[in-house]
């Protein structure tokens, strides 16, 4: 990706080791949108997926929840298709549509026979710039919003401590703001802010078309030249206007108890690097695998530590995730069993990742993360829709098209040593935020 209009790039993945190598092609239109075209002929069906670079981190001061906010409004309708017509066209075809908010992305995306792909960039290029709806709908879809926060966050203690654990992980960046929003906020959301957000960040420059496949780039481009290419570029891409996450340190606690609580459980997380703000994308590689072997299911360290051998919960994971814009979370996750002290639990967490970072993984723990996280790969892309949304969540950070395909080999090269630096680097208990989610008494 990042070619200049007009130019292509193309690279190879393997769907499945029985396929041929398929080429994936990328491209860019004159207005700055860019194509990813990802050919799978394995069923007569297409994914067609817009991805905008823009999410809730990108959500004005006093405004947060407005990216998810407009995702409900798109929904509503264009001067060409009044609300609700389009899904029933999508409805009829057998297809399906949905549309997410992340932090840093917004996706909408349809999957639908083959021969309708034109109807599906049709419509999307349409509400890339059509967007019409008078205020009429404007409450009610606030208040579905807010019955939304309500059903996912209010009702569920696990959500709120969530939140609060969010925020005191992230201090000053808005990866710390829900991105749903918090409710006071999403009250005053109005049709102006919408419009204001929509006219913003829907542009061409600052989408990326993802199509995944029975088709190919020949036609792809066609398409895209007849529907999207007839939108008019503004000129530029508009910037993402974050503030800086400091660096912790101090370690913080919070902890939530509420009668609703049935299982505890306990969380520690730390700031990291991601690929795209790391000064060595090495360290992210490291810190990727790191997060397998502690808690990559029932064979990884901190499961066998705490559950089988001590016998003191009844669960562990960990959880990473590299491909973010500014910094990235390495979370460890972890419920007493019935009985079990939370201090206890908290003290067997702590002494395994001590012993961890002392002495590093083995080549065995080494070699078989290395294989789960490969495979894994290999697996996601043997679903058309996963192989979309892949390449589209990529390329929505900042990321390209070779990083994607990149990545196992990348994994591959990881060694013991730079794992066991890069633990040691940002895992340390000074850097924590520890969550504690509580049955009250």
């Amino acid at each position: 990706m990042g070619a200049v209009p007009g130019s292509w790039s193309k690279v190879n993945v393997h769907l499945r080791q029985s396929e041929a190598v398929q080429p994936v092609e990328s491209f860019r239109l004159g207005n700055g949108l860019d194509v990813v075209v990802v050919p799978d002929t394995r069923a007569p069906v297409v994914t067609h997926m817009v991805w905008y670079r823009n999410g809730s981190a990108d959500d004005p001061a006093g405004k947060s929840g407005i990216a998810h906010f407009l995702e409900h409004l798109m929904f509503k309708g264009t001067a060409r298709w009044p609300a609700g017509e389009f899904s029933k066209i999508v409805a009829g075809y057998g297809g399906q549509e949905n549309a997410f908010t992340s932090f840093d992305y917004t996706a909408y995306f349809q999957r639908v026979p083959k021969e309708h792909l034109r109807a599906m960039m049709d419509y999307e290029a349409d509400r890339m710039t059509g967007l019409a709806f008078d205020e009429s709908v404007v409450a009610p879809e606030r208040n579905v919003v807010l019955e939304e926060r309500r059903m996912r966050v209010d009702a569920d203690p696990a959500a709120q401590l969530g939140e609060e654990f969010s925020s005191a992980l992230f201090v000053h960046h808005p990866y710390g703001t829900p991105v749903i929003g918090w409710e006071h906020e999403i009250e005053g959301l109005s049709r102006d802010d919408a419009f204001t957000y929509y006219q913003r960040f829907y542009t061409p420059e600052n989408a990326i078309l993802v199509v995944a496949g029975d088709t190919n780039a020949t036609e792809v481009r066609k398409l895209a030249e007849e529907t999207y290419g007839k939108i008019a570029g503004t000129g530029a891409t508009p910037l993402r206007k974050r503030p800086a996450e400091p660096d912790p340190r101090a370690a913080r606690r919070v902890a939530l108890s509420d009668p609703r609580v049935h299982q505890p459980s306990l969380r520690r997380a730390w700031l990291t690097p991601t690929y795209l703000s790391a000064s060595d994308r090495d360290e992210v590689f490291a810190l990727e695998l790191a997060a397998e072997i502690l808690g990559g299911g029932t064979t990884s360290r901190l499961y066998r530590k705490l559950c089988v051998e001590q016998e003191i919960a009844a669960g562990a994971s960990a959880y990473f995730m590299g491909s973010m814009v500014d910094r990235a979370a390495f979370q460890l996750s972890t419920s007493p069993r019935p009985g079990t002290e939370m201090d206890k639990l908290e003290a067997g967490l702590d002494a395994a990742l001590a012993t961890f970072l002392a002495e590093g993984p083995s080549e065995v723990e080494l070699a078989r993360a290395r294989t789960r996280l490969v495979a894994e790969t290999i697996f996601a892309r043997d679903s058309q829709s996963s192989l979309a949304r892949i390449f589209g969540s990529a390329l929505a950070v900042g990321e390209t098209v070779e990083d994607v395909l990149s990545w196992p080999q990348r994994i591959e090269a990881v060694g013991r040593d730079a794992v066991v630096e890069a633990a040691r680097r940002y895992l340390k208990p000074d850097r924590s935020v520890t969550g504690l989610l509580l049955p009250s008494a």
